[in-house]
């Protein structure tokens, strides 16, 4: 199950934007998906680590992207991702 993190906070409309995007995917996902969405602004840490960056959508708890994510690239990307969970053994992993 993949899951997604949304952090966010009120009053922000490319929060709002990010957030319809998520749900409108993962309705139409083949898959189950969790989704929490995260008020930075009820944790100063978090408000520290993600304050500019609003919002930031992580997917399995690594950072995929910020500020804008269309549905085609979300979809493309939870695609890629679970055919890495799902796939068979020997993925590639990080290179570097």
């Amino acid at each position: 199950m993949i899951t997604l993190t949304l952090y966010s906070r009120p009053g922000c409309h490319l929060c709002d934007e990010m957030k319809t995007v998520v749900e409108r995917v993962v309705r139409s996902a083949p898959e189950p998906m969790t989704v929490e969405v995260v008020d930075i602004s009820t944790d100063p840490e978090l408000e520290s680590r993600y304050g500019v960056e609003i919002p930031v959508l992580l997917v399995n708890g690594r950072k995929a992207v910020k500020y804008r994510v269309t549905e085609r690239e979300l979809t493309r990307m939870l695609r890629s991702r679970a055919g890495q969970a799902h796939g068979p053994g020997g993925s590639g992993g990080p290179g570097g």
